[in-house]
């Protein structure tokens, strides 16, 4: 049994494929033992990277895109996430579709735990020709300050992970009325990303770890894989309303998320598009760019 390291940056529903693999005992038929944590803070990813105690990071593709052509050299070498797992929630209900009724309001965004909530939404505004400077944004702080701050009336709106949507709304704090997983698009969003000079000598493994991934994904979408989904949501998410996870995962698994294992070119390349725009990076890296050497599959 060959072992493989990964530090994520979180515990999320949206890493579903990769706890199921290892639930459903996906990576140990193919001869690996994959020891995983979450890192927190998240940067904590890239500690472990350099000093060897993570052989793979899970993350946003954002991360790797940002480091192109610096002395960090990280490639990507597979997906978790083919859409955004993200909705904001608005405290009125009686809002417009789309995000022009955003204009003059105030919206959380958190960001300790990265830029993606802000930025990709930032960037669907831009490309509906909106400015999102219109908005009065409270970023950079922590999802639980934000929810707690908006459950006490800061905000007028608040860009959370599905589940924590989910939470909101079901406890009549406010309303999703904007869905990236609908209105986003495909988008590559987590992705598992190493060392560049690590590629080489973890191929092999590499090479069985996605693709239990895909298998994994296989079976959620098909519906196959149900009794290890509640095994898993009742191990990692021991405090939270199974029903509402449930439903969670059923929304993610149709709405796409889960749907390829590979990674799309033209969304790779609207998605460095966004960042560009945001100047968190100072020219679009293309997709050959930031697989680098792994040969990661890409579909066109």
């Amino acid at each position: 049994m060959d072992t493989l390291n990964v530090s994520a940056t979180g515990n999320g529903l949206n890493y579903l494929p990769e706890y199921v693999a290892d639930a459903g005992g996906l990576f140990a038929a193919r001869g690996l033992a994959v020891r995983a944590k979450a890192c927190d803070p998240w940067t904590g990813v890239l500690d472990d990277l350099d000093s060897g105690a993570a052989d793979l990071a899970l993350g946003g593709l954002w991360v790797p895109a940002m480091y192109v052509g610096t002395p960090r050299q990280l490639d990507v070498v597979g997906q978790l996430n083919h859409r955004f797992p993200m909705g904001i929630v608005a405290r009125d209900s009686a809002v417009p579709s789309g995000l022009g009724w955003l204009a003059g309001r105030t919206g959380l965004a958190p960001g300790a735990g990265g830029s993606a909530p802000y930025e990709f939404t930032a960037g669907l505004i831009r490309e509906a020709g909106l400015d999102p400077l219109a908005t009065r944004w409270v970023r950079d702080l922590s999802t639980a300050m934000l929810i707690e701050l908006f459950r006490a009336g800061l905000g007028d709106a608040i860009i959370l992970d599905l589940v924590s949507a989910m939470e909101l709304e079901a406890d009549g704090t406010g309303t999703i009325v904007f869905r990236h997983l609908a209105a986003g698009g495909v988008m590559p969003n987590s992705v598992y990303y190493c060392r560049t000079d690590q590629v080489a000598g973890l191929s092999d493994r590499i090479a069985r770890f996605t693709d239990a991934i895909a298998e994994a994904m296989r079976i959620i979408v098909s519906g196959e894989a149900e009794p290890v989904i509640d095994t898993v949501i009742a191990q990692r998410w021991p405090d939270k309303d199974p029903g509402l996870l449930r439903r969670a995962a059923d929304e993610m698994a149709e709405s796409g998320l889960w749907d390829s294992a590979l990674i799309d070119r033209g969304a790779s390349d609207r998605w460095m598009r966004i960042l560009a725009g945001g100047g968190l990076v100072s020219q679009a890296p293309t997709l050959e760019e930031l697989i680098g050497s792994s040969q990661v599959s890409v579909s066109s």
